[in-house]
């Protein structure tokens, strides 16, 4: 009798164990190397608040800005190998990672206008585009906005000319680096986190943003000129590990996509606004002297820039590069 009740006893308390292990939430570590208050930053906090309520708690979201657990180059490695769950990188990180087609979205003067821009991540070349990292154990979920960069520097950067000589900041991009070759600058690829003590200190002249991301990382305290030019996109892509993603229950990855969809819509109604709030806080804080390109003077840096289109062919693809001008165009 008295091993009976130990072996119910120990039966017991194997079930206890197992039901605690089982309601255990699941963990997904979003990294990302922004400020909280950058629309990225909002949006991913409100994917965390999003995720925790449709999942009643099942799912638990831990979100690391400003990277404080892993660099620019970095992130995706510690994705892949499931250090951590999510990222939201900027587009540019997914060339040097081999996929060249992401690269597209660098190109100068691309975009005309965001209805463009949404036309082809919300169609089947955003898709398509998605697709193509599985092959790198990634799945992607979503793209999120930034908008249009301006240049910045301590001179002012008004015509090609005037980028002669110039030491600025970019992100490791061969487009981006051709795009600084073709107004006469001198690129530089340096980790966002990196930028501010680098323009603080003169290891660089300058760099491009947009504005939202140049107010919070307080830039504008160490550049004396911002030129609005919106020569360039940046945006993200929201990614998980493939085989965590794979390997959630189906009930779980379904509440997850429908949480990730609000907080999609949520980021690309707030992009905007902060960078307007943001361009408008930096003409506040009297640092830094805001100018605004002429049609003229737009025109000359498209003359000077869209050649980069057909040098980067070889590279991004033809027909891709193509096929985003004829969805621009409609």
């Amino acid at each position: 009798m008295k091993l009976k009740s130990i072996l119910v006893a120990l039966s017991a308390a194997a079930c206890i164990t197992s039901n605690a292990f089982a309601q255990a939430p699941i963990v997904i570590k979003f990294s990302h190397v922004v400020a909280t208050d950058t629309p990225k930053g909002q949006a991913a906090e409100r994917f965390k608040q999003l995720a925790e309520k449709a999942t009643n708690g099942r799912v638990k979201v831990e979100v690391y800005p400003n990277s404080q657990l892993y660099k620019d180059k970095e992130e995706l490695e510690a994705l892949q190998l499931g250090a951590v769950q999510m990222l939201a990188p900027s587009l540019a990180k997914f060339g040097p990672l081999g996929v060249k087609e992401f690269e597209v979205f660098d190109l100068p003067y691309i975009f005309p206008t965001k209805t463009a821009l949404y036309n082809v991540t919300e169609g089947p070349i955003g898709k398509g585009l998605l697709k193509k990292l599985e092959g790198k154990g990634i799945t992607g979920l979503a793209y999120w906005d930034n908008g249009f960069k301006v240049m910045s520097a301590n001179k002012p950067l008004k015509m090609p000319a005037d980028f002669k000589g110039q030491k600025l900041r970019i992100q490791s991009s061969k487009v981006l680096d051709a795009q600084m070759r073709a107004l006469g600058a001198n690129p530089q690829v340096l980790a966002f986190s990196e930028v501010y003590q680098a323009l603080q200190t003169g290891v660089v002249d300058g760099t491009e943003n947009p504005p939202s991301n140049m107010y919070t990382q307080k830039m504008h305290e160490v550049q004396k000129h911002v030129t609005v030019s919106n020569h360039g996109y940046l945006g993200y892509a929201v990614i998980v590990n493939k085989k965590f993603w794979d390997g959630l229950p189906a009930d779980v990855r379904g509440q997850l996509e429908g949480a990730m969809r609000e907080a999609t819509t949520y980021e690309k109604a707030i992009a905007q606004r902060d960078n307007d709030m943001a361009l408008e806080a930096i003409k506040k804080a009297g640092k830094t002297q805001i100018y605004t390109l002429s049609a003229q003077e737009t025109a000359e840096w498209r003359k000077v820039l869209l050649p980069v289109h057909k040098q980067m062919e070889d590279r991004i693809g033809k027909d891709l590069i193509g096929a985003i001008n004829k969805e621009s165009a409609k």
